[in-house]
């Protein structure tokens, strides 16, 4: 895949020292929200933004350059990347939570912080959760909240020694921050429908609640939990899940402007500048060597960034690949994956397919924890692929991939199998539009390593291909598990006669 992108050379870097420490390694996750492939400068050199912390990132660092989200949507890569159990496992089969949700993860439910807690990590939550929690309603079933009382359910029953952040999304109401379990502040008013926000949805705001300021807020008090754990001899675990450049797009005004692509390009370029302010905070913590710092993304960039207009001026954010947010195309769960980690792996690049669900099996290994078979049931061990410059046997037999519409994708080495005639989401053809779907195939069939950009449907050609990852498929699902193990349970009822539709004709 590296040909179709123009990529830059690796920097060389000292000899691996992967373990001779007295202290487990620091793990810091940062989550960027609706951020496509081709954002990265480093990841595909026609792009108009430079993204130089990133890219300093990438060159000390492991380039995952076939990475994907579980979903192509936000609520369910989350559930994935803590889990390390595809979301379509859980109660939620389609689409996202929003402010007011109830909490989607189950109590009896291992998640990589509470994981990590167990192997003597102190855990924090800093940022966007989007899992759903339970807030302190006044009414039951209503969304009038009693915000002078905690919540239930959150993050601090999930693993997390410590959270600070909100509920949803930066469009979603309430906009209240909750630090542990407490709102910080009481609303005194309501954000309006209309105004400087662009996709925006009315609802209480908190008097601390500042849009403008969420993401350098989140970055501060992230860079302080750096500083004030990395004296300790206890390892620590980070999870910061920004907020940015999903809509609204408000960066801050130093910079505006600065992209010369919009306020999208802008609010890019200020990820990059914060994810830069956490790597100096590491730097200067005295533990750089000591810690794995991880970028990627939720899912590809959204059409409400403005693609088209980006594309017209030569930026292609989700690079060679079809499809964007919400779609079964690789535009939609193909995500940057940068892993960094002095003193534990040398600069290289991983060109096998890995799932952001694989962290939870990678983080565990690492610390020489043995996974139950109710626990991390999509998630694979990626330590010798991270700790290793040479090639290694492929680490997945197949990945998984689901759309804000709840439709399937399947991958197995370079063919992909789409159980839909549509994008599965929203680009064309649209799911809902059944005249422009009534010509098309009930499945599509794509040569990766040849037609990266999903151009040609091979599934008249190949059907045997069709029958094969269709059964695979089958099989993930049915055994409640992608790894070995005792085949599992999923939560609620499975829709198969979703499936039915075009598998069993």
């Amino acid at each position: 895949m590296r040909k179709n992108l123009i990529l830059f050379p690796l920097l060389a870097t000292s000899v691996l020292n992967v373990l001779a420490k007295d202290k487990q390694p620091n793990i810091v996750f940062i989550l960027a929200d609706d951020m496509g492939y081709g954002d990265v400068s480093y990841l595909d050199v026609r792009s108009k933004l430079k993204t130089e912390n990133l890219d300093g990132m990438a060159r000390d660092g492991v380039i995952f350059t076939d990475a994907h989200s579980s979903s192509s949507v936000s609520t369910p890569t989350r559930y994935g990347i803590l889990t390390g159990r595809y979301n379509w496992r859980s109660t939620l089969k389609q689409h996202v939570l929003y402010g007011y949700s109830k909490a989607l993860i189950s109590p009896e439910r291992s998640t990589m912080a509470s994981m990590l807690k167990a192997q003597g990590y102190t855990t924090a939550g800093i940022g966007k959760w989007h899992l759903g929690w339970d807030w302190n309603n006044i009414d039951a079933g209503s969304d009038k909240v009693d915000f002078s009382k905690p919540i239930a359910n959150g993050p601090t029953t999930r693993g997390f020694d410590y959270y600070y952040g909100f509920c949803g999304s930066l469009d979603m109401p309430p906009y209240v921050y909750i630090e542990n379990d407490m709102p910080t502040a009481q609303p005194d008013k309501e954000t309006q429908s209309k105004g400087k926000y662009n996709w925006w949805r009315k609802g209480p705001t908190s008097p601390d609640f500042v849009h403008e300021d969420v993401l350098p807020n989140l970055i501060d008090r992230a860079c302080n939990y750096i500083k004030e754990k990395a004296v300790s001899d206890q390892p620590y675990f980070l999870y910061l899940p920004l907020p940015a450049p999903h809509t609204p797009i408000l960066p801050t005004k130093e910079f505006q402007g600065k992209s010369g692509l919009g306020e999208y390009g802008d609010f890019v370029l200020m990820v990059d500048a914060m994810v830069g302010r956490v790597l100096k905070a590491v730097k200067e913590s005295g533990e750089d060597k000591n810690t794995i710092v991880v970028f990627t993304t939720d899912n590809g960039c959204s059409p409400a960034a403005g693609i088209k207009d980006m594309i017209a001026q030569g930026h292609y954010p989700n690079s060679i690949y079809r499809g964007h947010k919400a779609d079964l195309f690789d535009g939609g769960h193909r995500v940057p994956c940068i892993l960094r980690w002095p003193g534990g792996a040398k600069p290289h690049y991983v060109d096998q397919t890995v799932c952001l669900t694989d962290f939870y099996a990678t983080f565990a290994a690492l610390n020489d924890c043995t996974l139950k078979d109710t626990e991390g049931e999509d998630s694979y061990n990626l330590m010798p692929a991270i700790t290793s410059k040479k090639d290694v046997a492929p680490i997945r037999e197949a990945i998984i991939h689901h759309s804000i519409a709840g439709q399937f994708t399947i991958r197995r080495g370079e063919w992909k199998l789409l159980l839909s005639p549509s994008s599965g989401g929203w680009s064309n053809p649209k799911p809902n539009n059944v005249k422009a779907l009534a010509s098309l195939p009930l499945v599509q069939l794509y040569n990766m390593k040849t037609d990266p950009s999903e151009q040609k449907n091979l599934e008249a050609q190949y059907p045997d291909k069709v029958v094969e990852l269709r059964a695979l498929l089958v099989k993930y699902v049915e055994e409640g598990r992608s790894t070995p193990g005792k085949p599992q349970k999923n939560d609620g009822d499975y829709p198969w006669k979703q499936l039915d539709d075009v598998l069993l004709k």
